[in-house]
Protein backbone atom coordinates (compact mmCIF):
# COMPACT_ATOMS: atom_id res chain seq x y z
CA UNK A 1 0.00 0.00 0.00
CA UNK A 2 1.18 3.48 -0.93
CA UNK A 3 2.03 5.25 2.44
CA UNK A 4 0.95 9.21 2.25
CA UNK A 5 3.01 11.58 4.00
CA UNK A 6 0.90 14.55 5.40
CA UNK A 7 1.91 18.22 3.75
CA UNK A 8 2.40 19.71 6.73
CA UNK A 9 5.36 17.20 7.61
CA UNK A 10 6.59 16.81 3.72
CA UNK A 11 7.87 20.29 3.55
CA UNK A 12 10.58 22.13 5.18
CA UNK A 13 11.25 25.86 3.74
CA UNK A 14 15.37 26.01 4.18
CA UNK A 15 18.05 23.04 4.17
CA UNK A 16 18.82 21.84 7.46
CA UNK A 17 20.91 19.30 8.98
CA UNK A 18 20.78 16.25 7.61
CA UNK A 19 19.79 17.49 3.84
CA UNK A 20 21.60 16.36 0.65
CA UNK A 21 20.35 17.28 -2.89
CA UNK A 22 19.40 14.30 -4.77
CA UNK A 23 18.30 14.00 -8.55
CA UNK A 24 14.52 13.11 -9.05
CA UNK A 25 13.52 11.20 -12.74
CA UNK A 26 10.29 13.04 -14.19
CA UNK A 27 7.48 10.15 -14.55
CA UNK A 28 6.37 11.11 -18.19
CA UNK A 29 3.46 8.82 -18.11
CA UNK A 30 2.45 10.95 -15.22
CA UNK A 31 3.12 14.22 -16.40
CA UNK A 32 2.31 16.91 -18.74
CA UNK A 33 2.50 20.28 -20.35
CA UNK A 34 -0.87 21.91 -20.97
CA UNK A 35 -1.91 25.03 -21.93
CA UNK A 36 -4.98 26.95 -22.82
CA UNK A 37 -5.76 30.20 -25.15
CA UNK A 38 -8.74 31.71 -25.41
CA UNK A 39 -10.44 31.85 -29.08
CA UNK A 40 -12.74 34.19 -30.64
CA UNK A 41 -13.65 35.53 -27.44
CA UNK A 42 -16.14 33.46 -26.27
CA UNK A 43 -13.76 30.15 -25.60
CA UNK A 44 -10.43 28.32 -24.39
CA UNK A 45 -9.03 25.82 -26.51
CA UNK A 46 -6.59 23.42 -24.47
CA UNK A 47 -3.21 22.10 -25.61
CA UNK A 48 -0.17 20.09 -24.54
CA UNK A 49 2.88 19.33 -25.54
CA UNK A 50 3.34 15.68 -26.16
CA UNK A 51 7.33 14.92 -26.41
CA UNK A 52 8.67 17.03 -23.41
CA UNK A 53 11.49 16.00 -20.69
CA UNK A 54 13.32 17.32 -17.59
CA UNK A 55 15.36 17.38 -14.41
CA UNK A 56 14.84 18.05 -10.99
CA UNK A 57 16.88 18.21 -8.76
CA UNK A 58 16.19 18.61 -4.51
CA UNK A 59 16.95 17.64 -1.41
CA UNK A 60 14.67 15.49 1.08
CA UNK A 61 15.95 14.86 4.90
CA UNK A 62 16.56 11.27 6.64
CA UNK A 63 13.07 12.00 8.06
CA UNK A 64 11.46 12.37 3.79
CA UNK A 65 10.83 16.25 4.31
CA UNK A 66 11.54 17.88 1.27
CA UNK A 67 13.37 21.10 1.25
CA UNK A 68 11.57 23.19 -1.68
CA UNK A 69 13.78 26.02 -1.42
CA UNK A 70 16.57 24.05 -2.89
CA UNK A 71 14.39 22.53 -5.91
CA UNK A 72 16.63 23.39 -9.30
CA UNK A 73 13.98 22.51 -12.29
CA UNK A 74 14.62 22.49 -15.96
CA UNK A 75 11.87 21.67 -18.88
CA UNK A 76 12.33 21.05 -22.46
CA UNK A 77 9.16 21.13 -24.96
CA UNK A 78 9.30 19.78 -28.63
CA UNK A 79 7.83 22.45 -30.49
CA UNK A 80 6.71 20.47 -33.29
CA UNK A 81 4.52 18.21 -31.07
CA UNK A 82 1.94 20.65 -29.81
CA UNK A 83 -1.20 18.86 -29.80
CA UNK A 84 -4.67 21.02 -29.80
CA UNK A 85 -6.83 17.63 -31.08
CA UNK A 86 -6.82 19.41 -34.65
CA UNK A 87 -4.46 18.21 -37.44
CA UNK A 88 -5.23 21.35 -39.21
CA UNK A 89 -4.53 24.00 -36.26
CA UNK A 90 -2.05 22.24 -35.03
CA UNK A 91 0.45 22.49 -38.41
CA UNK A 92 -0.45 25.98 -38.17
CA UNK A 93 0.58 26.24 -34.86
CA UNK A 94 4.28 24.37 -35.70
CA UNK A 95 4.41 27.53 -38.72
CA UNK A 96 6.25 30.58 -38.72
CA UNK A 97 3.04 32.31 -37.85
CA UNK A 98 3.04 30.89 -34.61
CA UNK A 99 6.35 28.65 -32.77
CA UNK A 100 8.30 28.08 -35.63
CA UNK A 101 8.96 24.22 -35.04
CA UNK A 102 11.27 24.42 -37.48
CA UNK A 103 13.09 27.70 -36.36
CA UNK A 104 13.12 26.93 -32.98
CA UNK A 105 12.37 23.10 -32.11
CA UNK A 106 12.37 23.86 -28.52
CA UNK A 107 10.70 25.66 -25.66
CA UNK A 108 13.06 25.64 -22.36
CA UNK A 109 12.36 26.79 -18.94
CA UNK A 110 15.22 27.05 -16.11
CA UNK A 111 14.87 27.68 -12.62
CA UNK A 112 16.60 30.37 -10.71
CA UNK A 113 14.80 29.92 -7.60
CA UNK A 114 11.83 28.44 -5.70
CA UNK A 115 10.51 30.16 -2.53
CA UNK A 116 8.01 28.53 -0.47
CA UNK A 117 4.89 29.44 0.71
CA UNK A 118 2.19 28.66 3.43
CA UNK A 119 1.77 25.22 3.35
CA UNK A 120 2.07 23.29 0.40
CA UNK A 121 2.67 26.55 -2.03
CA UNK A 122 5.01 27.81 -3.70
CA UNK A 123 6.43 30.30 -6.38
CA UNK A 124 8.54 29.16 -8.95
CA UNK A 125 11.02 31.10 -10.87
CA UNK A 126 12.52 30.95 -13.63
CA UNK A 127 13.42 31.51 -17.29
CA UNK A 128 11.12 30.85 -20.16
CA UNK A 129 12.27 30.82 -23.93
CA UNK A 130 10.25 30.77 -26.99
CA UNK A 131 11.00 31.50 -30.22
CA UNK A 132 14.26 32.35 -29.17
CA UNK A 133 13.07 34.76 -26.85
CA UNK A 134 13.75 34.35 -23.23
CA UNK A 135 11.40 36.37 -20.51
CA UNK A 136 11.64 35.63 -16.56
CA UNK A 137 8.40 33.85 -15.48
CA UNK A 138 6.79 33.15 -12.13
CA UNK A 139 4.89 29.83 -12.07
CA UNK A 140 2.06 29.63 -8.57
CA UNK A 141 2.96 26.09 -7.52
CA UNK A 142 1.60 23.49 -5.22
CA UNK A 143 2.60 19.87 -3.74
CA UNK A 144 0.21 17.66 -3.91
CA UNK A 145 1.81 14.91 -1.84
CA UNK A 146 4.62 12.63 -1.33
CA UNK A 147 3.79 8.90 -0.95
CA UNK A 148 6.05 5.76 -1.27
CA UNK A 149 5.13 3.19 -4.12
CA UNK A 150 5.02 -0.24 -4.46
CA UNK A 151 9.16 -0.55 -5.30
CA UNK A 152 9.95 1.55 -2.05
CA UNK A 153 10.61 5.06 -4.27
CA UNK A 154 9.69 8.25 -2.79
CA UNK A 155 7.40 9.63 -5.23
CA UNK A 156 6.50 13.34 -4.66
CA UNK A 157 3.36 15.26 -7.25
CA UNK A 158 3.76 19.04 -8.14
CA UNK A 159 1.47 21.67 -10.29
CA UNK A 160 2.28 24.85 -11.43
CA UNK A 161 0.77 27.39 -13.75
CA UNK A 162 1.49 30.58 -15.03
CA UNK A 163 -0.04 33.28 -17.33
CA UNK A 164 1.81 34.94 -20.31
CA UNK A 165 1.20 36.86 -23.20
CA UNK A 166 2.56 35.31 -26.35
CA UNK A 167 3.45 38.65 -27.72
CA UNK A 168 5.96 39.13 -25.49
CA UNK A 169 7.96 35.83 -27.33
CA UNK A 170 7.54 37.06 -30.75
CA UNK A 171 4.34 34.67 -31.40
CA UNK A 172 2.42 37.29 -32.55
CA UNK A 173 -0.05 36.51 -35.62
CA UNK A 174 -3.48 37.72 -34.90
CA UNK A 175 -6.45 38.18 -36.93
CA UNK A 176 -9.11 40.68 -35.39
CA UNK A 177 -12.69 40.18 -35.50
CA UNK A 178 -15.39 42.05 -36.52
CA UNK A 179 -16.01 43.62 -33.10
CA UNK A 180 -12.35 44.12 -32.49
CA UNK A 181 -11.22 40.55 -30.44
CA UNK A 182 -8.91 38.35 -31.17
CA UNK A 183 -9.54 35.41 -33.05
CA UNK A 184 -6.88 34.19 -30.88
CA UNK A 185 -5.95 35.63 -27.54
CA UNK A 186 -2.37 37.06 -25.94
CA UNK A 187 -3.22 35.53 -22.89
CA UNK A 188 -1.46 32.05 -22.58
CA UNK A 189 -2.67 30.13 -19.48
CA UNK A 190 0.29 27.64 -18.73
CA UNK A 191 -0.44 24.50 -16.66
CA UNK A 192 2.68 21.54 -15.50
CA UNK A 193 1.69 18.64 -14.11
CA UNK A 194 4.84 16.71 -12.85
CA UNK A 195 5.59 13.56 -11.02
CA UNK A 196 9.06 12.98 -9.87
CA UNK A 197 10.44 9.46 -8.72
CA UNK A 198 13.55 9.60 -6.01
CA UNK A 199 15.11 5.82 -6.65
CA UNK A 200 15.34 3.49 -3.65
CA UNK A 201 18.84 3.74 -2.65
CA UNK A 202 20.55 0.45 -3.37
CA UNK A 203 21.58 -1.50 -0.33
CA UNK A 204 25.38 -1.97 0.43
CA UNK A 205 26.34 -5.17 0.86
Amino acid sequence: MLKKAALASSVVLAAGAGVSAAQWEIDRAHSSIGFSVRHMVVSKVPGKFTDFDGNLEMAQAADGKLDLASAKVSMTAKAASINTDNDKRDEHLRSADFFDAATYPELTFVSKKVIPGEGDKFKLIGDLTIRGVTKEVTFDGTLNGVVTDFMGNTRAGFSAAATINRQDFGVSWSKLLDNGGLVAGDNVDIIIEIEAVLPKPESKG
